[in-house]
């Protein structure tokens, strides 16, 4: 009895997660490179936000937002590198650069730098490879009722409350 209940279970979360939600980048491997290093707070790269591309959203999906984030930053906290939302349902991907523009398709907010945009990677010198954390959210309203300049912690807590579902890519960076 107790075998066919589990087995129950696991055949209805195979439905529940059959949209299989997907981020990609031609851009990111396994380790970030210079190009998405931070350019300042004594890091000297090109600051260039990669291509990102996802499928398979799920159903009543209504806008997209995109995050970077740093869990293994020294301040406690973390660190948010990049917030982009109020990305349109029918967008499926953003080219290389994009978090270096001001594109009309889409709002980015402040990151921990104190600016909006791309902020890369810029672990400090001698600690141990950092994870730097993609990840698009599938959201189910339109637009978040939020402007360019709302902070990080807002933001996530809008983009976070709102997340039907979500996909990630992890990589790392040390100096």
């Amino acid at each position: 009895m107790i075998n066919k209940i589990l087995l129950s279970l696991v055949f209805c979360a195979s439905f529940l997660f059959a949209d299989n939600f997907t981020l990609k980048s031609s851009d990111l491997k396994g380790q970030l490179t210079k190009k998405q290093e931070f350019n300042g707070f004594g890091c000297s790269g090109e600051n260039i936000s990669p291509q990102l591309s996802w499928e398979n959203a799920p159903n009543g999906t209504k806008s997209f937002a995109i995050t970077v984030y740093d869990p293994d930053a020294p301040t406690g906290s973390g660190w948010w590198h990049w917030i982009i939302f109020n990305i349109s349902k029918d967008r499926a991907s953003i080219p290389a650069g994009f978090g270096n523009s001001d594109s009309k398709d889409a709002i980015q907010s402040i990151t921990d730098y104190g600016k909006s945009g791309f902020g890369g990677a810029c672990p400090p010198v001698g600690n141990r490879a950092h994870r730097y954390i993609f990840t698009i959210h599938a959201l189910d309203v339109e637009s978040l009722d939020l402007d360019k300049n709302t902070n990080a912690a807002t933001v996530g807590y809008y983009i976070n409350s709102h997340t039907i579902s979500k996909a990630s890519i992890i990589s790392y960076y040390k100096r």
